[in-house]
């Protein structure tokens, strides 16, 4: 169950409305790195989380509520940053000072070939689900596996890549309303980076939680490659010797070598093909 109030959970201003760079907002909302995708994914942890402790299932709900909200101010800051978009061609050619002005020096020939189109024949100036090239997000990166370490891992690179997008979407920026909403976007997004770190630490750390899933009995395991990185360089060249290469390995069950890949199984060999299974008769022969 869910409480909504109308007010913004941050100030969302916008002094020169660009719908270029309403266009890229839509990648914070519905692209892979995109708010969309780090709100589902934690509601599906939290509603699939189990176990005796449920603080865990707790923390995922409050952040997962807390992203509906950054959807929020991403939408609005689309709506915003429309407002004086071109909503024709002839519209854009009466208007071809007027906006070039407004745009910040942009001509409007330019910047209605730099708007995404559907906020014109979709959405009537307004945000939707989707990404920066007006593809829907299809929640196929929603990553929620029932094991709550995996899923810590994948929250960091969700944060990370979330983060790095932002910070992008900032230095892109050229108005100062966005620039300030975008900084406390990167804020939470630190924030968030720490916490699903934190529940890591919280489970035991890397020794702690590794190999996931650290229930299965690792001698059930070909333990003789569980720690090997397998070169696999044409001419049996060693690789550039690195953290993973020798020394402790990070979950403290191993040590790093270095296995030259070599081929350990025989060529296939499927057997003629199924009389009834439409292949040529020089298959099935």
């Amino acid at each position: 169950m869910l409480y909504h109030d109308k007010r913004l959970q941050y100030p969302v201003r916008v002094e020169t409305p660009d719908p270029v760079f309403a266009r890229q907002l839509q990648q914070a909302i519905g692209g892979i790195e995109g708010e969309i995708r780090v709100c589902m994914q934690y509601f599906f942890q939290a509603w699939g989380a189990r176990g005796p402790n449920p603080k865990y299932r707790d923390m995922l709900l409050h952040t997962a509520t807390e992203e509906m909200g950054h959807i929020e101010m991403l939408a609005t800051a689309v709506a915003m940053n429309l407002e004086t978009a071109p909503a024709t061609a002839q519209e854009t050619a009466a208007k071809d000072g007027i906006v070039g002005a407004v745009m910040g020096g942009k001509g409007a020939r330019e910047t209605m070939e730099g708007m995404l189109q559907r906020h014109i024949l979709s959405t009537g100036m307004a945000a939707y689900p989707a990404n920066a090239d007006g593809v829907p997000f299809d929640m196929s990166h929603i990553y929620a596996s029932g094991n709550l370490a995996a899923d810590m891992y994948c929250n960091v690179a969700a944060e990370a890549t979330g983060r790095v997008l932002a910070v992008r979407l900032f230095n892109a920026a050229h108005d100062p309303g966005m620039k300030d909403m975008l900084s406390f976007l990167i804020a939470r997004d630190t924030m968030h980076q720490q916490q699903w770190l934190a529940v890591i630490e919280d489970l035991g750390g890397l020794k702690g939680t590794l190999p996931i899933p650290n229930s299965f009995p690792q001698e059930q395991e070909k333990q003789e490659f569980s720690y090997n990185f397998f070169a696999t360089a044409a001419d049996g060249a060693p690789p550039m010797p690195g953290r993973w290469t020798e020394g402790p390995a990070m979950d403290g069950k191993g040590q790093f070598s270095v296995f030259q890949n070599k081929p350990m199984g025989e060529v296939p060999n499927l057997g003629p093909a199924r009389p009834d299974s439409g292949a040529e008769t020089q298959q099935i022969a």
